[in-house]
């Protein structure tokens, strides 16, 4: 027999992150401690994300980039996304609060046309496109060509995200583009290997919006 919870929808969200707090070492062999403080309320978020625990032994967090993504929201950054389904998902709300905003830019025509007339896909398109709209966070959690882009933009000088989400899913480059991300000298999170998404990109990009809403 299948026994639900009882619980009122309100509480669901902080009944669920209690579950993986109480289960985490026995789910991943880790400890909480393991991680920062706000370290783990990133990965809180992606395994809420995923219902995934497994997330733990592959996330990766480089250079420090929960401090800077939230001075870099706080300061009025922007959210730039390789697809609409992160930008969908990505609290806009708490975003606007700071003076930022969500771009997506690859469903455009314009983007479409840039594309074509250079061969590329749309994601790179628009990378290029929206390069220079003062970026926190560049999410991106579909599309290894859009992660390529914005290294390349980098080392030429033509892009400066403050953080780099960098989680593209998929067997084309995608693992090996988060390799790459893994060489830069840039403040990112990724998750290794082939695994990714556009809930994962989003779930992290929320958890650093609310940290940067607590302080």
């Amino acid at each position: 027999m299948i026994k639900l919870q009882e619980i009122h929808p309100a509480e669901i969200e902080a009944e669920s992150f209690r579950i993986i707090e109480s289960e985490f070492t026995e789910q991943t062999g880790k400890q909480i401690s393991d991680y920062t403080a706000v370290e783990f309320k990133v990965l809180q978020r992606v395994i809420h994300a995923t219902g995934d625990f497994t997330i733990a032994e592959h996330i990766v967090f480089q250079n420090d980039p929960i401090a800077v993504a939230i001075a870099a929201i706080k300061a009025g950054g922007n959210i730039l996304t390789d697809v609409n389904m992160v930008a969908s998902g990505v609290s806009s709300n708490i975003l606007k609060t700071f003076g930022g905003q969500v771009y997506c830019g690859v469903s455009e025509l314009e983007t479409a046309e840039l594309a074509k007339n250079l061969g590329i896909t749309r994601s790179d398109a628009a990378m290029r496109r929206y390069s220079d709209k003062n970026i926190a966070i560049a999410a991106i959690g579909n599309a290894p060509t859009a992660l390529i882009s914005i290294i390349r933009l980098m080392e030429r000088g033509e892009m400066a995200p403050a953080v780099i989400v960098g989680v593209p899913v998929g067997f084309v480059n995608a693992a090996e583009s988060k390799e790459l991300l893994k060489l830069q000298n840039v403040p990112a999170i990724t998750i290794t290997g082939r695994r990714g998404g556009s809930p994962i990109a989003a779930a992290i990009s929320n958890a650093l919006l609310r940290l940067a809403k607590a302080e």
